[in-house]
């Protein structure tokens, strides 16, 4: 049942076009994160951005410092593009909000590749074009999570990872290609990061073939307008029975809650904390993404080059073909996630899975390197190192990776849907940036093996309070989620909703919380 559900909301090409559009907002996060990074290791780079070893051989916490600023102020930047959000969204729509997000980072992509040897204007073209990256990731999961049917909302959200790291995997290719075919001059690191203004370029014209999302006009009183763009991603009439059902359930929530103009984001943080059942799922969500970046994966992504040579890959071209096998093993485990793991697995148990396998990797690879610094002499251990580097991007892809971005969209009601998931994606930034930045003084100042032993203490806290606090939200209608969130915050692993013909069962940890005068019927394992 739920399978032919799946099925059918794939085949309407519109809805199909409109959510691969929207989903190449993760372009800028993905190729900063594999073709950006990776080209910071170009000779070309290195020699016009003074990068080059020797001439740092009196200051080399100097070096580590310039690059690491190179590498992660685009980061910094995004941070407060996320954070602009939450005015934008709610005033803008999600829509043209998307859209501003992709000039602006093109914007600071151009003066970035144009930047020539200049250092200062390096830096601030990284924070501008961050801007608009940061931004993109708080909306297009947002509009991607709204305009999706209950069976599919996974997937649709999913395709923004699978976009992102398809681009991250494709990076690292296209530095090698670049390091082995073309000379050492500026040309080539201007190729490489010019690259990805052509498919977001490309995405942002087709964009003006989408509409804005039901659950945001309808919030805008558009109810005419809403109705008719949800038959057309549907693939049907507006008189539908189906259409009809869905948006009278859009819009009983909309009707329930004030016009999102009307709510100051104050006041719409202010719900989120003042009610209980809010105020849970809100803290949730932090307590996700702060585990999620700390776990080390946006570290291990960005310097991903560096650890291949510390699990016993040598030379530059090697490593570079390494990194990017890396992103097509993330990639093909987050499409298999996407097109299937997350809605039929559930993201409970996806997440403990892959924060288990991410565990796994850290202790194998603080061991390896505490006892062997710097050596390949066995084999064996080394090629099992390299092996736990994939073993790690598999738990990642299937965890979270992607888990926040759906989590923080789907778990709250469109009032204080923007401001709390732009909130996290702000945390989210703060943190990576945190995470990037400081990295290479980890490796440096904890002997590598230290960092891998603090991102192990992480992975482990991460499974006992996910394991705790995290209910499964597979299947749950983003109308229903009061209902799913009620009782005490530590049953939560308990809570299991039911899909049964249409309509929903919870385990007895669920108290009856209905947004009209119905009563719900729930039953117990």
């Amino acid at each position: 049942m739920r399978w032919l559900e799946r099925s059918r909301w794939m085949t309407c090409p519109y809805y199909a076009l409109v959510i691969f559009v929207i989903a190449c907002g993760g372009i800028p996060k993905g190729y900063d994160e594999g073709g950006y990074s990776a080209s910071v290791k170009l000779e070309s780079f290195q020699i016009d951005f003074n990068l080059i070893k020797s001439h740092w051989t009196n200051d080399p916490t100097g070096l580590t410092n310039r690059s690491a600023n190179i590498t992660s102020f685009n980061v910094l930047g995004a941070a407060f593009g996320a954070l602009a959000g939450l005015d934008l969204n709610d005033r803008l729509g999600r829509l043209i909000s998307w859209r501003l997000a992709c000039v602006v980072w093109a914007i600071g992509t151009f003066i970035q590749v144009f930047s020539s040897g200049i250092y200062g204007l390096l830096l601030f073209s990284r924070i501008f074009a961050g801007l608009g990256a940061g931004l993109l990731t708080v909306t297009s999961p947002l509009y991607l999570s709204e305009v999706a049917p209950r069976a599919t909302r996974g997937l649709a959200v999913g395709m923004y990872m699978v976009v992102l790291l398809a681009v991250l995997a494709m990076g690292f290719f296209i530095n090698y290609g670049a390091n082995l075919h073309m000379a050492a001059t500026r040309a080539q690191y201007r190729l490489v990061q010019a690259i990805p203004l052509i498919p977001v370029g490309i995405a942002f014209g087709l964009s003006f073939l989408c509409p804005e999302t039901p659950r945001y006009l309808a919030s805008q009183h558009r109810h005419k307008e809403g109705k008719e763009v949800l038959a057309r991603l549907r693939g049907k009439s507006v008189d539908d029975e189906g259409v009809e059902a869905e948006f009278e359930e859009i819009d009983r929530q909309a009707r329930e809650r004030a016009d999102l103009k009307t709510v100051s984001h104050w006041q719409a943080f202010k719900e989120s904390q003042l009610n209980a059942n809010y105020r849970q799922r809100f803290w949730l969500l932090m307590t996700m993404q702060t585990i999620a970046q700390w776990t080390g994966g946006n570290g291990i992504t960005y310097y991903v080059t560096n650890i291949f040579e510390y699990a016993g890959v040598t030379g530059a071209n090697q490593s570079l073909i390494s990194s990017g096998a890396y992103g097509i093993v993330k990639l093909v485990f987050t499409m298999a996630f996407t097109w299937g793991l997350i809605d039929l697995f559930g993201r409970r148990r996806c997440a403990l899975t892959g924060l288990s396998l991410q565990l796994a990797a850290h202790i194998y690879m603080g061991i390896y390197i505490g006892l062997q610094p710097g050596s390949s002499d066995n084999q064996s251990a080394s090629d099992a190192a390299i092996a736990s580097v994939f073993v790690y991007a598999v738990g990642w892809s299937i965890g979270l990776c992607t888990i926040p971005y759906l989590y923080g969209t789907e778990i709250f009601p469109t009032s204080i849907r923007n401001v709390s998931y732009a909130i996290s994606m702000g945390l989210h930034w703060f943190f990576q940036f945190a995470v990037v930045r400081v990295t290479p003084n980890m490796f440096s100042s904890l002997n590598v093996w230290g960092a891998y032993l603090f991102w192990a203490i992480i992975c482990t806290l991460g499974l006992i309070i996910l394991g705790i606090w995290m209910p499964e939200t597979a299947q749950v209608p983003i109308e229903r989620m009061d209902e799913l969130f009620s009782g005490p915050w530590y049953l939560r692993w308990r809570a299991r909703p039911k899909y049964v013909d249409d309509s929903f069962e919870f385990t007895e940890t669920v108290r009856v919380a209905s947004h009209d005068q119905d009563r719900k019927t729930f039953q117990s394992n």
